[in-house]
């Protein structure tokens, strides 16, 4: 009776497959991953960029040094909720794909590594290093264009106009002037943004089960802001050399030296207030709506 009852219960065992956090059979801890849902990353990604977009229109216009109506911030922000708001549909659908793209593949990517042993730095970073980089160099056309287009004084009033119109004046390479600037600010702004949120998701306490929906939003939230935030913050430099990189069609090093001689470091936080704002509300929003949208749907 003995040996029947523990050759079912071992058959149990194999079927039921090894504990969390138990070894293999090669001797390393197998870790359950979560389910990831692509839905849920695109749909918050599309609902941030529709909020967004005043908000990046106005950094945009601000760290470009665009002369456009109103006065102070609150007047400049008012300006850019107020039509024509030109690039519109191509820059929602570019902010929606490569937003989607960047924390889905990054949250893939680090699954991916961490089953084939990677160190968790390496399997939280690589992802939105590579990922974020293609992404940047897919966008930077429609980027470029839909900066350019912004200038009230612009000969081109839609991207498509302004895509044919550049490369008309300056070749194919022209489309993507400016790529090492939107590279050096978009990938470092997503892997931070990217590191601190997987951080914060290991050392915040998971609530209970039954504990209360609110907790659960909270911890959501406190990852979020503080990945948006720090993702935000030093990115503001980069932003303004690829701006420039834009409207004078200079290098990186000649925005450089030519800024810095005009304002001295007063230039490296221009528009700061705008790009804290349409920076790191997008990229909270991303984090907190697929947490909420992946619990809608599972129910966990």
């Amino acid at each position: 009776v003995n040996l029947a009852t523990r050759r079912a219960c071992g058959a149990a065992r194999s079927q039921m497959g090894p504990a969390p956090g138990s070894l293999s059979t090669n001797g390393s801890a197998s870790v359950q991953q979560p389910n990831l849902h692509p839905d849920c990353h695109f749909a918050a990604s599309m609902v941030a960029a529709f909020v967004n977009y005043p908000l990046w229109r106005a950094s945009a216009v601000a760290q470009s040094g665009f002369l456009v109506e109103g006065s102070g911030m609150f007047g400049k922000y008012a300006a850019a909720f107020r039509p024509p708001w030109r690039g519109v549909g191509w820059v929602l659908g570019g902010m929606t794909w490569a937003r989607a793209s960047i924390f889905y593949g990054s949250d893939t990517g680090k699954q991916v590594l961490t089953a084939a042993g990677a160190p968790p730095a390496v399997a939280m970073v690589l992802p939105p290093l590579v990922i974020s980089t293609l992404v940047q160099v897919a966008n930077q056309p429609i980027i470029r264009a839909s900066i350019t287009i912004q200038d009230p004084t612009s000969q081109w009033h839609t991207v498509m106009a302004a895509m044919r119109g550049i490369h008309q004046n300056g070749g194919v390479n022209a489309l993507w002037h400016g790529t090492s600037a939107g590279i050096l600010k978009t990938v470092p702004k997503y892997c931070v943004a990217i590191l601190v949120k997987d951080t914060l998701d290991e050392q915040l306490p998971r609530p209970a089960r039954d504990a209360p929906a609110w907790e659960t939003r909270l911890r959501s939230a406190k990852k979020a802001v503080a990945a948006g935030v720090a993702g935000a913050t030093i990115t503001n430099p980069f932003d303004i050399i690829r701006n420039e990189m834009f409207k004078a069609d200079e290098s990186l090093v000649q925005v450089c030296n030519r800024l810095t001689h005009e304002q001295g470091v007063r230039w490296l936080w221009r528009g700061v207030d705008k790009n804290l704002v349409s920076v790191a509300i997008p990229i909270a929003m991303t984090i907190y709506l697929t947490d909420l949208f992946t619990t809608l749907k599972t129910g966990i």
